[in-house]
């Protein structure tokens, strides 16, 4: 009888996540490298300015991604933002806590264009807007990532 191996479930997958990581929330966005598309899955709000590991491993067990991919934010200079130890800090903890590949993807004005986007293009309301905003950002930081690997396997 073979028994099912859930970590040669995990090496096979082509399922990603992706974080738009902030202090009060974070944006949670789902992808796949077969089909090169990320899609927004949720806004997680953060407790005490911590990450809610209930809730992000719940998804991780859910989804069972191949890696995690998180935007992080740097200058126009290419330095640090203010955010950017905490980023670095996130993507060490998923690292950690999962045993996962985390990939850092550069998320400049990802936000901006997700607010943009959804009020330029769908007229969402700005209570809406901070509501959804976040997973529209992760989605954008996965999309983009996704988009960058099949352009590096061609």
């Amino acid at each position: 009888m073979v028994k099912h191996d859930p970590l040669q479930a995990k090496a096979t997958t082509d399922t990603y996540l992706g974080f738009d990581f902030g202090n009060k929330k974070i944006g949670v966005a789902v992808g796949q490298s077969t089909t090169t598309s990320a899609s927004p899955l949720q806004t997680i709000r953060s407790i005490n300015q911590n990450p809610n590991w209930e809730i992000i491993g719940k998804l991780i067990q859910e989804w069972r991604p191949a890696g995690l991919v998180v935007g992080i934010s740097k200058q126009a200079d290419g330095s640090d933002n203010p955010i950017t130890p905490r980023m670095l800090k996130f993507c060490r903890q998923l690292e950690g806590r999962y045993q996962l590949p985390v990939f850092q993807q550069d998320e400049t004005l990802s936000t901006f264009e997700a607010k943009q986007m959804l009020f330029d293009e769908v007229s969402v309301s700005a209570s809406k807007l901070w509501q959804v905003q976040d997973q529209l950002a992760a989605q954008l930081i996965l999309q983009t990532w996704l988009n960058d690997r099949i352009k590096r396997t061609i």
